[in-house]
Order: structure tokens, then C-alpha cells, then sequence
């Protein structure tokens, strides 16, 4: 099993990653985290400098769209969505609160990259689930309704928590003294699930990877490199 961080596009100025993740199963099943923003991103509040496209990062690792099993939509916001249409084989994996909440238009800025993930099938779920093994989604709602992040169990390298934007850098870390963002929804809901992230990172002894952190990410094993 093995665990690849791309780096799907760069928040301007300050240089901190708009990441998608690459797990690939022991029995060679591809899933892709996210797909990133489209070229040219059409977040006006959340300037970004495009990286390069997640297909051609995939096609380094030897994998087609059609090789790419499920894609886990840690939410759907305009950077991590842009690229769902890229995959149409693909089962897309999503909190069915989220799903409702970016259907219905309530949450206005998920609807920038609705042409992309309008026609995806998706696979709903509710709260925590195994997806395969050594792959868990956890229910961190807050920053959006229905936001998950991912819990990846690697032989060697152990469990591996992939926050993305419940915990979006590690200044975000302590449940009680965290920041919000702008993007952040729901305080209390906010707090709760970092709460949460924080104390299962802690218990499982785990590598938390934080969603957008520029001192973080070049100490982390990126994509040509990988964690098994």
C-alpha cells in the first residue's frame, strides 16, 4: 500500500499547497483524494497559482483516469473539486449531508465548480466509514457541512490522517485557541471535529498532514517520493 502527495495548485501569497493524495491498495486499486482547482481557478476569495494538472501528475505514476477506483471528495469547495469530471469511471465517495448542503445551493461558493462535479456518480455515506482497508473516512464537518478527512493505514510508515481543511495548517491545531478561516462555516462545529482529528492523531500515533501548510509540506514526502 502506498500514499502519494501531490501539490494540485499554490495559494497566492503565501505559498501554501492546494494538495491532492494518491492511495494505491495493496492489490494495486487506485484512490485519488481531491482533484484540485481548475485551470484557471475560479475562486476569486482564494487566489491560486495553478499547478500542474492531476491528470499528468498521475500519468507520472503510471495511472490513467480509468485506473483511478474511487475519488474521496473531502468536500467539494472550488479547489478540490475542479477535476471530479476528469474521472468519469471513478465512484465518487461523499458525506451525504455535503452532498445535500452543494445540491441545494446553501453553501453558494461550492456551486464554482458545479459543472465539474454535477455529473459524477456518486457513492454517499453517513459519518465514519471504511471505505477499503486500511482506508477510513472521518466525519469532520464544520468548516463545510459534511466535510471528511481520511485515515490511510500504511505497513511501515503507519497511519497517515489527512486532515485537508478541518485542520488546515498547524496553528489550527488546538481545538480552543484555533483561528477560523474565512471559509469556516461553523465555529463550534470547527472546534469540535479539530478536537477530534487532534486526539485520534494522538491515539493512533499518527502523521497528521495538515490541508494548507507551507512550513509543513516540504518536510513531507511528495510525489515523486511516497509513504508505504
Amino acid at each position: 500500500m502506498k500514499l502519494y502527495l501531490l501539490k494540485l495548485a499554490e495559494i497566492k501569497g503565501l505559498g501554501a499547497p492546494v494538495p491532492g493524495y494518491v492511495i494505491v491498495g495493496p492489490d494495486g486499486s487506485v484512490v485519488l483524494v481531491d482533484t484540485g482547482p481548475p485551470p484557471p481557478a475560479p475562486h476569486a476569495r482564494l487566489p491560486l497559482l495553478p499547478g500542474e494538472p492531476v491528470t499528468r501528475q498521475l500519468a507520472r505514476l503510471g495511472i490513467t483516469p480509468g485506473d483511478v477506483r474511487y475519488v474521496i471528495c473531502t468536500h467539494l469547495d472550488p479547489d478540490h473539486s475542479g477535476g471530479h469530471d476528469l474521472f468519469p469511471g471513478a465512484e465518487f465517495v461523499i458525506q451525504r449531508s455535503h452532498l445535500a448542503a452543494a445540491r441545494s445551493g446553501a453553501v453558494d461558493r461550492l456551486l464554482l465548480t458545479r459543472q465539474n462535479w454535477a455529473g459524477a456518480g456518486f457513492m454517499e455515506i453517513d459519518g465514519d466509514t471504511e471505505l477499503l482497508p486500511g482506508v477510513e473516512l472521518i466525519a469532520s464537518g464544520g468548516h463545510v457541512p459534511g466535510h471528511q478527512s481520511v485515515l490511510v493505514r500504511l505497513p511501515r510508515t503507519g497511519p497517515v490522517l489527512l486532515a485537508a481543511d478541518a485542520i488546515p495548517m498547524e496553528a489550527c491545531r488546538d481545538p480552543d485557541t484555533r483561528p477560523m478561516t474565512p471559509f469556516d462555516l461553523d465555529p463550534g462545529a470547527v472546534r469540535a471535529s479539530t478536537r477530534r482529528l487532534a486526539e485520534l492523531a494522538e491515539s493512533e500515533k499518527a502523521l497528521l498532514i495538515y490541508g494548507h501548510d507551507a512550513v509543513q509540506w516540504p518536510t513531507l514526502a511528495t510525489t515523486p517520493a511516497h509513504y508505504d
